[in-house]
């Protein structure tokens, strides 16, 4: 019997290997790398030794300040206005003299608001761009994965039926999953195009022209939007097929008994599809916002991050970095933060979920 068990032992470690070997190679591994590389200067390509740095790389993704500037005064002491608006100091003054003002040096304006007293706040940053790309990246998992998860638990309710033809349904809302999302990028930036996109000559058509062109990917205002639009659309296929496999585990016996005591289609859905789907429910939601966190290759395709730094993502700042501009222990260091931040989400999200007493 112990032979029989160190054999079967043996066969699964071999059988196991080569994946684990793989996982080892291609993810364990470069992550510590990456580890290792976010606190030295590496360079992609560079003559150049490399260098332990510390925590230098964090210090520029992270280096917040803020900074509260009184309006500037005439000589009779009243506020200098131009355009109806309280002018103030410049930033220049401060952010790039390191004498007096170190904890400014080199940081750039991030966003401002006014206060009382012709007061305003201005909050500097030592990395504008990769604080706008978590924003972004944020942005998109708030919106996406509960809409997307909400559109494609129904879609799979319409689909849940015993009907002839249902087959032919579910193939259509699930074709969108089998295409690359490179090529789904690429034909969705022809239907956003703003000179002669099929979005904006169906909407002209409907409103008889009254709606003019937008330019839907060169707009800061709906370059993430559309984005995110297309982004439901391609991946709501994949989760309604999971959300119909749970929904097929609920016992019929349930939903005649609550047909049975009279229960309304929403105290239905709410006392026994719902409760039901509770496990399913969370499967889903970590997926989604696993794959959210990922956001890259619809900026890559479609925006390069623009206009204007508006739909800039954590992955798309990663890569960037890292071969764009050759900075391998930044891209590591955003690499690094990635993997802490989805992680710490997950674990939220398991807690949250977890089964109470």
């Amino acid at each position: 019997m112990a032979n029989s068990l160190t054999r079967q032992n043996r066969a699964g470690w071999l059988m196991a290997g080569p994946a684990f070997a793989l996982i080892v190679v291609f993810l364990i591994l470069p992550f510590f790398m990456a580890v290792a590389f976010s606190f030295t200067n590496q360079r992609l390509v560079s003559p150049n030794p490399t260098e332990f740095v510390g925590t230098r790389n964090y210090e520029r993704l992270f280096g917040i300040a803020t900074l509260t500037l009184e309006a500037e005064r005439d000589e009779t002491g009243a506020v200098v206005m131009r355009d109806g608006a309280p002018v103030y100091p410049r930033l220049r003054g401060f952010t790039r003299d390191q004498e007096r003002y170190p904890q400014y040096f080199r940081k750039r304006e991030w966003f401002s608001f006014e206060r009382a007293g012709n007061r305003r706040t201005y909050v500097l940053a030592s990395d504008v761009v990769f604080l706008k790309a978590v924003r972004n990246t944020v942005l998109f998992v708030l919106v996406v994965a509960p809409v997307q998860a909400g559109l494609a638990l129904g879609l799979a309710m319409l689909i849940n039926r015993r009907i002839a033809g249902i087959n032919v349904f579910r193939a259509i809302y699930f074709m969108p999953v089998v295409i690359s999302m490179v090529v789904v990028a690429m034909l969705w930036r022809f239907i956003y195009d703003g000179n002669d996109g099929i979005l904006n000559n169906l909407l002209g058509a409907m409103s008889f022209g009254a709606m003019p062109p937008v330019d839907w990917l060169g707009n800061p205002w709906t370059a993430l939007p559309a984005i995110m639009a297309m982004s439901i659309w391609q991946g709501v296929g994949f989760h309604m097929i999971i959300w119909l496999s749970g929904l097929q585990t609920i016992p019929a016996s349930l939903y005649e008994a609550a047909e049975i005591e009279g229960a309304s289609r929403w105290q239905t859905f709410r006392y026994v599809t719902w409760p039901g789907l509770r496990n399913t429910a969370i499967l889903i939601m970590i997926i989604i916002t696993m794959q959210a966190f990922t956001l890259y290759p619809q900026i890559a395709v479609m925006t390069q991050g623009g206009p204007l730094d508006s739909t800039q993502s954590v992955v798309f700042q990663m890569v960037e970095r890292g071969y764009g501009k050759q900075d391998i222990a930044g891209g590591s260091t955003i690499s690094v933060f990635l993997f802490l931040f989805v992680l710490s989400i997950s674990l939220l999200q398991g807690w949250l979920t977890r089964q109470r007493p």
